[in-house]
């Protein structure tokens, strides 16, 4: 039954209603008195009522062009252009589905004494920071930020383009491009402070003056994370570069220090959204997994690392967000980093 026949007997059936109500006898009235054999003769005689009625008030309060999901992704291509197709969209479908990297690694070398530093971390010296060199035979060696980049999942690529087709849209290309510029600006200067802070560098001058701590730009991300510094303790590693000896990567690790008394991998996030889960953080995990594995194959560092934590500070100053990585979660997300490593050399 089409949608304007069922919509003329709705109104029929509300005339003849207020017709009640005048004293004259329903229609419907009339029609119930007739014989059985009359209404085997009308085309609505088998019409379920209960069925009949919801569809009616479904039709009526619908409102027209009711959207699905087809219609959402025609609209968001009229307005934002088609999206971004994977790079090896077969790989990264593959990714959608659990599995397991064809060859293991482990994650760490040896797990007895892995986070025992005694009496070493009382003597150790200042954080190392071994800078990244670009020279021949280092510059083909693969970041971990360039490989999760180009390891994206279809569904993944789809948001990332989607939002930034709408940043386009709000704020224009130029003023997109100043605004990704800002970010990465702040990201810079929030990690100089934080290391200014951890390694003490001003703490002999007598109170902090204001500012002290890096630019007014970040005075907020430093206020979102005074608590958790706090907690932070033997500092090993600030801004140093790590490489995998078999796996062939390499990153620059921001921290590596006591957390609470556990030696973590640290990484320093900031944000304009709170994140107050760790799904909220993406790839992150996995980036913290893969720094925690290059470090512990990487004859630069004489120590092991098992645990990760990933830090979200706020522009505004409220308390940032805490997401720890124990040994099994590490593990586990260093599982799928193995899997996106493999995508990725499959690609080349």
């Amino acid at each position: 039954m089409r949608g304007h026949q069922l919509l003329r007997l709705f109104g029929q059936h509300v005339a003849e209603s207020a017709g009640s109500a005048s004293g004259r006898v329903p229609r419907w009235v009339q029609v119930s008195r007739r014989s059985s054999a009359s209404r085997i003769g009308s085309p609505y005689g088998a019409v379920d009522g209960g069925r009949y009625s919801s569809l009616v008030r479904s039709i009526v309060r619908s409102k027209v062009g009711s959207q699905t999901p087809e219609t959402i992704d025609e609209e968001n291509d009229h307005i934002y252009g088609p999206v971004v197709a994977s790079r090896n969209r077969a790989t990264a479908e593959r990714r959608g589905s659990p599995g397991e990297p064809k060859r293991t690694w482990p994650l760490w070398l040896t797990h007895d004494g892995a986070d025992a530093l005694g009496e070493e971390e009382a003597t150790c010296g200042p954080p190392t920071r071994i800078p990244l060199e670009r020279g021949p035979g280092r510059s083909a060696v693969p970041s971990v930020t360039r490989i999760l980049q180009r390891t994206l999942s279809p569904e993944q690529l789809f948001y990332l383009e989607r939002w930034r087709r709408r940043m386009i849209a709000d704020l224009g290309e130029d003023g997109f491009k100043e605004y990704s510029e800002r970010l990465f600006r702040h990201g810079k200067l929030f990690h100089n402070a934080v290391e200014d802070i951890l390694t003490a560098e001003l703490s002999a001058r007598g109170p902090d003056p204001p500012g002290a701590w890096g630019s007014p730009e970040v005075e907020g991300f430093v206020e979102s994370i005074s608590h958790i510094l706090e907690d932070v303790s033997g500092v090993r590693a600030m801004e140093s570069t790590v490489q995998h000896r078999d796996l062939n990567y390499l990153g620059i690790v921001d921290c590596v220090a006591r957390y609470r008394g556990v030696l973590c991998v640290i990484e320093w996030k900031t944000s304009e959204k709170p994140k107050p889960y760790l799904s909220n953080t993406y790839d992150n995990p996995l980036q913290v997994a893969a720094y925690a594995g290059a470090l512990n194959t990487d004859d630069n560092y004489t120590y092991q690392v098992e645990n990760g934590l990933i830090v979200v500070a706020y522009k505004d100053g409220s308390p940032a967000h805490v997401h720890k990585l124990d040994s099994k979660q590490l593990l586990d997300f260093w599982q799928k980093w193995l899997l996106r490593l493999e995508d990725f050399v499959e690609q080349k």
